[in-house]
């Protein structure tokens, strides 16, 4: 029982107590907080996109913030078993398999769109970076078709060798472009936000 016990708190923290003491499902909540207080993003009423939104704790947070008025819609292939505010919709999808149907019943004129997807990691870090390139500009794919102009955009990746390539993507589409590592990140972890401010 106790080598179960220590496995389960390997990854305990400061911030993954503080979150279930705050009712949030995962402590990538504050990684979120950490970009809307630096970049104020997410305002009351607005439209937000959550791609790859389970557990569902940038959702709550992000419904939280735009207020009943305003609508928070998220994707993920997992399930997400939290229960939500009645101006939250959630679809079972793969975000890198969108059909026009699925964005016609996503609706448009989003405000924010926001991305914490990860890829299954494999260990091998030049694998991981690839795919998690590969959800970045599907996420930036779909920002650019459901963004209103003048929206903002937040975006994990695991820096790698398409780091760059991605950040430089980002640039071309937006009128404003920022990097940010949450201090709510572990620190052997490989993620970075960006964020694009202004859609062109």
């Amino acid at each position: 029982m106790k080598r179960a016990a220590a496995k389960h708190n390997r990854w305990e923290d400061h911030y993954s107590r503080r979150a279930k003491k705050e009712r949030f499902p995962a402590r990538s909540v504050y990684k979120l907080q950490e970009i809307q207080r630096k970049h104020h993003l997410i305002k009351k009423g607005d439209k937000v996109l959550d791609l790859g939104c389970a557990p569902g704790s940038w959702l709550l947070y992000a419904a939280n913030l735009t207020g009943s008025k305003g609508q928070v819609v998220g994707i993920d292939l997992k399930p997400v078993t939290e229960k939500v505010p009645s101006h939250v919709r959630i679809y079972a999808g793969d975000i890198l398999a969108l059909d026009d149907r699925f964005f016609e019943s996503l609706g448009k004129d989003f405000n924010v769109v926001i991305s914490d997807a990860a890829p299954a990691t494999t260990g091998d870090k030049h694998v991981d970076s690839a795919r998690s390139f590969n959800l970045c500009q599907a996420a930036l794919s779909i920002a650019q078709i459901l963004l209103i102009p003048g929206g903002s955009f937040v975006c994990k990746i695991f820096q790698g060798e398409d780091f760059k390539d991605f950040s430089d993507s980002v640039r071309s589409v937006f009128k404003s472009q920022k990097i940010f590592k949450p201090q709510a990140s572990r620190k052997a972890s490989k993620e970075i936000y960006i964020v694009g401010l202004g859609k062109k």
